[in-house]
């Protein structure tokens, strides 16, 4: 089995209608496909939909946490989407994004770059604005040469000139309201450092202690021997390593599939969740 449990779509970040995006991992060879958009759900349905035979859907979501001042993701797999409580912080956080784009785009503009509120959220349509759809814009503008350029400190990085912090999750609160919605928590790639801060490895296995079920080992953003130390973590702390592409279609270069999840992983994924069951394709 192929197995890619991170990617997103136009309902966050992504370039790919959440159909096109099932189509293309089919295209690509995968058995199993997880939509995590960035604190939304609005791409399942129409994930669901399009789901072509012989491609599982597992639902899920990438949640923006910070912790200690430091930011980070943490992705949600087969939950309720119900859930009162969940649904409402996932809320809360999708309400922040118009506010904190609209000041990061302030600041560009403070900094001389042409940017309008108008440009940026034409790029995001109905998706979750964020901060791939601000470098988009500078890369069109000729600011940039890619959207990774962006996310440096003379940009969008954490430290960068015109960063904006947003409304997150304590990652511990994320674990809980996750769990109470019967699903089940993966750090997305927790040593991503080219991003910008990440937090230590204590801080990682007291997430472990509190119910965090897994890291996301092999990823784009972590080289060999990051790899290698998170498999060793993972192995130390009790906790599952998964794989990842994090696709989002032609706005990062990873292609789908391009990092995958053991099948045994995977079935302990699904064991764990009580939320919510993989959605099998029909042929939509």
């Amino acid at each position: 089995m192929r197995i890619d449990l991170h990617t997103h779509s136009t309902a966050s970040d992504g370039t790919d209608t959440p159909a096109e995006l099932v189509r293309g991992a089919a295209a690509a060879g995968l058995d199993v496909v997880a939509l995590t958009d960035h604190d939304t759900v609005g791409g399942h349905a129409e994930a669901r939909a399009a789901l072509p035979a012989g491609l599982t859907l597992v639902t899920g979501a990438e949640l923006s946490c910070r912790l200690d001042g430091v930011s980070l993701h943490m992705l949600a797999y087969l939950f309720d989407p119900e859930e009162p409580d969940f649904a409402c912080e996932r809320e809360l956080v999708r309400d922040d994004r118009v506010p904190r784009a609209r000041g990061m785009v302030a600041k560009l503009r403070e900094l001389g770059v042409p940017v309008t509120w108008e440009q940026v959220a034409r790029i995001a349509g109905d998706g979750a604005v964020g901060r791939p759809h601000i470098a988009t814009a500078l890369v069109d503008l000729g600011v940039i040469g890619s959207v990774s350029d962006a996310f440096t400190s003379e940009w969008l990085a954490n430290d960068g000139r015109a960063y904006v912090e947003k409304h997150e999750l304590d990652p511990f609160d994320a674990i809980r309201l996750v769990k109470a919605a019967g699903g089940v928590t993966v750090f997305a790639h927790p040593l991503a450092v080219k991003r910008g801060s990440c937090v230590p490895e204590s801080a990682i296995a007291e997430l472990a202690a509190a119910g965090l079920d897994g890291i996301e080992v092999d990823h784009m953003d972590h080289d060999a021997p990051t790899r290698a130390r998170l498999r060793g973590l993972a192995a130390d702390l009790g906790l599952l390593a998964s794989g990842s592409s994090d696709y989002h279609g032609s706005r990062k270069t990873c292609r789908l599939g391009e990092y995958t999840t053991d099948p045994e992983v995977y079935g302990e994924i699904v064991r764990r969740a009580t939320g919510a069951f993989p959605v099998p394709g029909t042929g939509g």
